[in-house]
């Protein structure tokens, strides 16, 4: 099983950076997908996430990523996608996809924990800096 995201580096405030995570080695059509990030001394948090069966679903977003980030997925590909803008600071962060649902976020706060999820890629960073 491999999870390879892509598309991380440094960006200006207000910039935006597109990521993808290609996987092989299970079956991503029948997955939803989650992107997770870590911020330096910070816990997991879930940013956008994806079932399965899209076209019959909406995508989930807390609502700090809600009209910023967009999740996607091309199941031809196995392929997930994470198009960012208007970042802000904040968003700096190491980012990875994983496979599975997160949990519910709780006033706001929107955390996963790595046995939550199947499966993990390696990640991304991300630095949103001037």
């Amino acid at each position: 099983v491999q999870l390879l995201e892509s598309g991380g580096g440094l960006v200006q405030p207000g910039g935006s950076l597109n990521l993808s995570c290609a996987t092989t080695g299970f079956d991503f059509n029948n997955y939803d997908m989650t992107w997770v990030r870590q911020a330096p001394g910070k816990g997991l948090e879930w940013v956008a996430a994806i079932r399965s069966d899209y076209l019959a679903y909406p995508e989930y977003y807390p609502e700090f990523t809600k009209r910023r980030f967009t999740i996607s997925r091309d199941n031809t590909k196995a392929t997930l996608f994470l198009q960012m803008r208007s970042l802000k600071a904040d968003d700096t962060a190491v980012y990875y996809c994983a496979a599975g649902l997160p949990p519910d976020c709780i006033n706001d706060v929107c955390k996963t924990t790595k046995s939550h999820h199947k499966y993990w890629g390696q990640g991304t960073q991300v630095t949103v800096s001037s």
